[in-house]
């Protein structure tokens, strides 16, 4: 059969196609007529976004780079990220290669906090830094049945190199990750991202003083932040579920203006630990400065470490002896014995009990294995020992009175042959 006659007997199959596509923009036309409370979500800066014969919404919003969102405004992000820049210090925060303009503040609404495909999400929202503005757009499920608008959406809007989250690690990427996968077929393919989870800094930073880490929490007692009137996060489920049943947007737009401010949150605290982290921040507390000592030296970043503890040497409270005890560790691993020596020998008169012990075992380490003075070994190990008695907690008890008895044995043992 030749090709004219292949064509002339497809041109039936093609009316058929050409008639399907004018039927299908009908459909979609039609839908654009039926979303339901359609003026109430265009007051709320949101329309329709169309794809696939269905439908999402999107809000987009911005804000002025003046705008102040706790103890910052949004204009600080860009020096935070010069200062690391401009720094050789290597932070799993660190925005060292980065522009502003290139980190996604993240955040999503779910209706439930278990993994699984059965939980899905009905908010994205994610937040940019240009120039002159914050733009904070969010993509809404209307309906079950739209997650493919949904994320195509979502995925046009990212174009970015670092993700920065609270807690999205553990849940929010994994679950775009879980939904994702059931329409990857329809959708463009997830990027690949930096990310920078704040909820695990948080929890570094201030588990001293807070007992829950929630993001409300830590707005509120560290970026000096309070929101007023705000939607408890535990109850976007049951608002989501109603919207569903009933269309009208009313409680569902206090959903949306939680996520809001959860991600411009999420700026501020980037902005917050920043400071932390490179000192510039002139209201650090002095536990503060341990905690972020801490941290560098858990890096590896001895530098960093050494120069916070070293701020806290005054000896005036047991935070300053948690610094000496840990400066006096970083000496210990650059072999600086007579250093850690000098702060261990502080720790242990004046300390408070538990570093007491553990300053007098080190010190007995360093006179038995490097000054080669085993009467000062067995010493300081005869107070810890001594000591020892004075301690309630018996996990810790059990720690160092075993430690304190087999020391003080091979050290009874050496003296013995000394003495010969």
């Amino acid at each position: 059969m030749s090709l004219k006659n292949k064509l002339n007997r497809l041109k039936p199959h093609l009316v058929v196609s050409e008639k399907k596509n004018e039927v299908q923009k009908a459909l979609l036309t039609n839908k654009e007529q039926e979303i339901p409370y359609i003026e109430e979500w265009t007051k709320a800066n949101v329309r329709p976004y169309y794809f696939d014969n269905s439908y999402c919404l999107i809000r987009e919003v911005t804000y002025p780079l003046t705008h102040q969102h706790g103890k910052y405004c949004f204009k600080d992000l860009f020096t935070v990220v010069q200062a690391w820049n401009n720094t050789n210090i290597k932070h799993p925060l660190s925005a060292e290669g980065h522009n502003p303009n290139e980190l996604f503040f993240f955040d999503t609404e779910t209706t439930g906090l278990g993994g699984g495909a059965g939980n899905t999400i009905f908010l994205l929202g994610h937040a940019s830094v240009s120039e002159t503005h914050v733009t904070l757009k969010q993509h809404i499920l209307p309906h079950p049945g739209a997650e493919i608008p949904l994320y195509q959406s979502f995925l046009e809007s990212v174009d970015y190199k670092t993700l920065v989250t609270y807690n999205g690690k553990a849940f929010d990427w994994p679950q775009v990750k879980t939904r994702h996968t059931l329409i990857r077929d329809h959708v463009p393919k997830l990027p690949a991202f930096g990310h920078f989870d704040l909820y695990h800094a948080a929890r570094r930073m201030w588990k001293h003083k807070l007992d829950k880490l929630k993001l409300s929490r830590v707005e509120n007692e560290v970026l000096g932040f309070e929101r007023k009137d705000d939607i408890p996060g535990f109850l976007a489920p049951i608002i989501y579920f109603d919207f569903i049943e009933r269309k009208n947007p009313e409680g569902l737009l206090g959903v949306i203006k939680h996520n809001e401010m959860d991600i411009l949150s999420l700026i501020s605290l980037y902005i917050h630990l920043s400071f932390q982290l490179l000192r510039l921040d002139g209201q650090q507390t002095a536990k503060e400065t341990y905690e972020v000592g801490r941290w560098y030296a858990s890096l590896g970043q001895s530098v960093q470490a050494k120069q916070a503890f070293s701020d806290l040497l005054s000896g005036v409270d047991d935070v300053d002896y948690q610094a000496m005890n840990a400066l006096a560790f970083e000496y210990k691993r650059e072999c600086k014995w007579l250093k850690a020596e000098e702060l261990w020998k502080k720790v242990a008169e004046d300390g408070p009990l538990l570093l007491q012990v553990e300053a007098c075992i080190e010190l007995a380490k360093i006179y038995e294995h490097r000054i080669k003075n085993i009467e000062m070994a067995y010493t300081y190990c005869e107070r810890a020992k001594q000591s020892c008695s004075k301690i309630t907690d018996k996990k810790k008890l059990m720690k160092y009175a075993n430690d304190s008895d087999k020391r003080m044995l091979r050290l009874t043992i050496k003296l013995a042959k000394d003495g010969n």
